[in-house]
């Protein structure tokens, strides 16, 4: 927007501006009555804004195509008007509306509402109406008025955006950064909004907006300093996000090639190859936010291109370590991966976790003196001093994706596969104990369950044979006895193994009886304040049991570590689907479960066909997993569409 052109009224020019921003029918309501009649009749997400909003029309492109939530709501930090709504967010959802004390910014006047929340907008209209039925509205906009003195009541889209976070309805927030976005409530605030507006150059701010504004300490000094030109150049030549992922695949995927072929040209260029793959990596979500082009199947297989390049990456690195003559190459890699595999489940649920709790404010805030109370406090602080020395070490030591990938390309780079697999193993089992201890501690302090609010058999990855099993309580001692017993079963093999001995059945039988007694918590209300921590230790357990029928079966170690990276795959896809809000996969019953999985197992080395069985499982279950992603992603999005097959 570079001001609004002679003649141009204030409806027209905001009416305009949605419509550029992607608004396929823009109305007007007259009142809140009319808004809510209007509203019933939507199929798909509705746009709702009030006319004193002056903002760059990337800011309203950027609320209509928000990908955090169906619901996202304006929020600014400009001091509140007179009927302006405060608002207090957490973890960017606004958690509530109206309440000065602790606000942290001011509802923008525009929000987008997903079908699913249409109803809860139309009875907060309705509400609104009958307290004030003379009160206007907008669907679109909001008709033109005098500025209202503080402390008059809420102007009416304020009051839509109260009622809805008064009904239960998840908002998320979405800021306004490097863009301008004012209320302006009479001629004086709107000139000078527009002023503000006609000065901002908008291409090159969406461009700078394309980059995380909170991001890892590697990835801001030496990635985001220059990739957002390779997301200028893309956007020009018209590469999409997925096509530059697939890009980055390749490239991760040519590193890995060179690992494990040794010699140092090779490693020296697949660490370069690893750290363009990583730029890329970057580049395609930097691409989606600057042409908005958002999907869920681009956020799924963005998801699931990150942890099999870094898995390809680490078979590799093991891979070349044995080739250089190192004996248990592969067990480096195959432990990496399983350590980093639990790392991301506790930091999916534990992520979860915080966000039920942004919910459940009174929740959170009792026993603020406790040492959990104190390490959240300490934590805000630090997260809120930006650039900060602890600030950076804060981010860095968890061990975050950049600076594994920075790690190994050194190591290999200088030292080898096997220098890089041991470093990757030993940052990051430090910063699992670091994460997983204070993680631990403020979630006993917050005290929300977070299982309780999905599908937990799902997220568990049971399988039929649960429902045959008598119910126990305490899921989360079992899913961690079950976890110790599978490792204790494994160093047996392993001392068995080396001594040129075989594992006796009754062992196998043994630790399978402590993963189906962990099978019996599947019944059992998730309702801990640390049951949140269940599905990483029944992904422990699995993992840790099929390794080691895999070792007392002397079944070839990229075998079993193909086995466990087609379970990781199909696990990702669950952790992926829980953080996009999506449905179960299609094919999810045909995996047979962890424990159906880990019954088979033991049968196979009972049988001495360890090695046939996880082939044949693995391609099964890899099978299983292609086709329902065909499914989910291709037929049945075709089939609802009545159109021809392609990811959205």
């Amino acid at each position: 927007m570079a001001g609004r052109p002679s003649g141009e009224t204030l409806t027209e020019r905001l009416a305009a501006q949605w419509r550029r921003a992607g608004a396929d029918d823009v109305r007007f309501a007259a009142d809140l009555g009319e808004l809510a009649d209007l509203v019933a009749g939507a199929t798909g997400p509705v746009l709702v804004s009030g006319v004193d909003l002056v903002a760059h029309t990337a800011v309203l492109r950027h609320l209509a195509t928000s990908p955090v939530g169906s619901t996202v709501a304006l929020v600014l930090t400009d001091p509140p008007a007179g009927g302006q709504a405060v608002v207090r967010e957490e973890r960017g959802q606004v958690v509530a509306v109206g309440d000065a004390a602790d606000a942290t910014g001011v509802f923008g006047g525009a929000l987008r509402v997903g079908a699913a929340d249409l109803p809860a907008l139309a009875d907060a209209a309705r509400a609104a109406a009958a307290t004030d039925p003379a009160a206007p509205a907008a669907s679109g906009v909001e008709p033109a008025g005098p500025a209202v003195e503080p402390g008059e009541p809420l102007g009416a889209v304020d009051r839509l955006v109260a009622g809805l976070a008064a009904r239960g309805t998840l908002i998320f927030a979405h800021r306004v950064r490097l863009l301008v976005a004012h209320r302006a409530g009479d001629a004086a605030g709107r000139a000078t909004a527009e002023a503000e507006v006609a000065a901002v150059d908008e291409d090159r701010a969406e461009l700078k907006l394309s980059v995380k504004e909170r991001d890892d300490f590697f990835t801001t000094f030496f990635v985001s300093t220059w990739s957002p030109y390779v997301t200028k150049a893309a956007a020009r030549i018209g590469i999409g996000p997925t096509g530059v992922t697939m890009v980055s695949v390749a490239f991760a995927v040519a590193a890995a090639a060179l690992f494990g072929a040794g010699g140092r040209p090779a490693l020296v260029a697949g660490a370069v190859l690893l750290y363009l793959g990583f730029v890329l990596d970057c580049v395609d979500g930097q691409l989606a936010r600057y042409t908005r082009h958002f999907s869920a199947w681009g956020g799924w297989l963005d998801t699931m291109a990150d942890r099999f390049k870094e898995y390809v990456v680490y078979a590799g690195l093991g891979f070349g370590a044995t080739h250089a003559g190192f004996r248990y190459g592969w067990a480096l890699a195959l432990a990496a991966m399983t350590l980093q595999t639990v790392r991301h489940m506790t930091d999916t649920w534990y992520g979860a976790l915080h966000d039920e709790a942004a919910r459940r404010p009174k929740v959170v805030t009792a026993d603020a003196g406790g040492i959990g109370g104190k390490l959240n406090a300490a934590s805000t602080r630090v997260q809120a001093d930006t650039g900060s020395v602890s600030y950076w070490l804060k981010r860095t030591v968890v061990f975050p994706i950049g600076e594994r990938w920075a790690l190994i390309a050194v190591a290999a780079a200088l030292f080898g596969p096997l220098v890089a697999l041991c470093a990757v193993l030993v940052w990051g089992t430090l910063a699992f104990a670091y994460t997983g201890g204070l993680r631990t501690l403020r979630a006993r302090w917050m005290r929300v369950p977070v299982l309780t609010t999905v599908d937990a058999g799902l997220h568990r990855d049971d399988g039929p044979l649960t429902r045959t099993l008598p119910a126990a309580r305490r899921p989360l001692a079992l899913a961690v006895l079950a976890a110790l017993g599978a490792a204790a079963l494994l160093v047996w093999a392993l001392w068995a193994v080396h001594g040129g001995r075989d594992l006796p059945g009754w062992g196998a039988i043994l630790a399978l009886v402590l993963l189906l007694g962990a099978a019996q918590g599947s019944r059992a209300p998730h309702a801990g304040a640390l049951d949140w921590l269940v599905p990483a230790a029944l992904r422990a357990a699995e993992y840790l049991f099929a390794v080691a029928v895999g070792v007392a079966g002397r079944a070839p170690a990229w075998l079993i570590f193909g086995y466990v990276l087609v379970l990781t795959l199909h696990h990702y896809d669950l952790t992926a689907r829980l953080e996009k809000r999506q449905s179960a996969p299609p094919l999810h019953a045909a995996t047979l479960g962890w424990e159906g999985r880990s019954l088979l197992l033991a049968i196979a080395l009972i049988a001495g066909i360890a090695s046939v069985a996880l082939a044949t499982l693995g391609a099964y279950l890899l099978v299983v997993f292609v086709a329902s992603v065909v499914l989910a992603w291709v037929v049945l999005p075709a089939r609802a569409r009545g159109g021809a097959p392609s990811p959205g």
